[in-house]
């Protein structure tokens, strides 16, 4: 590929959890005790937690807090306290990494979609992490478990439009707070065994930093797959939609896309080294390696990062790429993750050992 741009380089990187940690079996028993009296299938159902491959969950809410039914309201503030919280943590990590403090941050991307914050998160932490009153602040809602390879790609553009200039990217998701108890549906059993709370922060920037360059990117919108993954909205907050089995759509979906992204990207599937995906489920794991042509096993760091964490939606990527890059990157990998639309969005990465 050419170089006569000045590609966005990775400066530095954290990631971080909220305080209070959940191990599989204590939460399936939580769910046993709100559900399985008035959901008939809940045993049947309970076998998911077994399933998914995590051994331990974060949360921003100490377990007791989810099991009492919480209004619109509440899981607002809760949002609001971990959010903030949460955010300032990883943002002063990965600012630090950098050796920059805050008042060097020109551009600030934030991705969130498990709560609405106005004044945006980034607004409310301003003043806590130093940030200047003329910082340029890039808000992104929706993207679910796509946001944080998504946002690594807008990240990466603004730092290419503005050479020199330090750009922050944060993905946060508090994925707890959505906890249901009046909605007895398969999808939220599978919710309830699989979402964490996390957060990823990223400082890039183009014309000097890091060893590992941000060479492509490039996205696949699925028509008329709305109703595979997102959230419905009603008063006690937000319901997660869950409509179709996604590991099938990933095995049968997943590898041509990926070719039609890396055609676009002048590349081709022998020009990658390592694949680095986001980790729905030891499912969507296996789904991955069957569609990419990837020896069972291959997605190591996938399978370490959701029996860790579980999937924290947006930044679980940035924790695969996090693993990674501590791990040693290859000269080239594609970073992949799927997420409502239904959406595939990928960025390659070019490393300098």
């Amino acid at each position: 590929m050419s170089y006569n741009r000045q590609t966005a380089a990775l400066v530095s990187m954290a990631t971080a959890v909220p305080p209070h940690r959940f191990h599989q079996g204590q939460v399936l028993q939580a769910a046993r005790n709100l559900l399985a009296d008035r959901y008939p299938e809940f045993e049947t159902l309970s076998s998911l937690f077994a399933n998914t491959g995590i051994q331990r969950r974060y949360g921003v809410k100490p377990i007791e807090w989810y099991l009492e039914r919480r209004s619109w309201p509440e899981r607002t503030q809760a949002f609001l306290e971990g959010a903030e919280a949460l955010y300032v943590d990883v943002a002063r990590k990965a600012i630090a990494r950098a050796n920059l403090t805050g008042s060097d941050i020109d551009i600030v991307v934030t991705v969130c979609s498990t709560g609405i914050a106005t004044p945006t998160l980034d607004a409310r932490v301003a003043g806590k992490l130093g940030l200047r009153t003329d910082v340029s602040r890039v808000p992104v809602f929706g993207l679910g478990c796509a946001g944080g390879v998504s946002g690594l790609s807008i990240a990466s553009r603004l730092a290419e439009a503005r050479p020199g200039a330090n750009v922050l990217l944060v993905a946060l998701e508090l994925c707890t707070l959505a906890v249901r108890h009046d909605e007895l549906t398969k999808a939220n059993i599978v919710a309830a065994s699989l979402f964490g709370d996390g957060a990823a922060a990223i400082v890039l920037r183009a014309g000097d930093g890091g060893a590992t360059r941000i060479e492509a990117s490039g996205e696949k919108l699925w028509p008329d797959t709305l109703d595979i993954m997102g959230w419905t909205v009603d008063p006690e907050g937000f319901g997660v939609v869950f409509q179709r089995t996604i590991p099938d759509f990933v095995r049968d979906n997943l590898g041509p896309a990926v070719a039609e992204i890396l055609t676009r990207m002048q590349l081709t599937a022998g020009d990658i080294d390592r694949f680095l995906c986001h980790p729905g489920g030891t499912k969507v794991i296996a789904a991955l390696e069957r569609a990419l042509a990837l020896d069972q096993g291959t997605l190591d760091h996938e399978r370490e990062v959701i029996a860790a964490c579980g999937n924290m939606s947006a930044p679980t990527a940035l924790f695969v790429l996090e693993r990674a890059r501590a791990k040693g990157l290859p000269p080239r990998s594609l970073l992949t993750a799927l997420g409502p639309g239904f959406t595939l969005s990928c960025v390659a990465l070019r490393h300098a050992a």
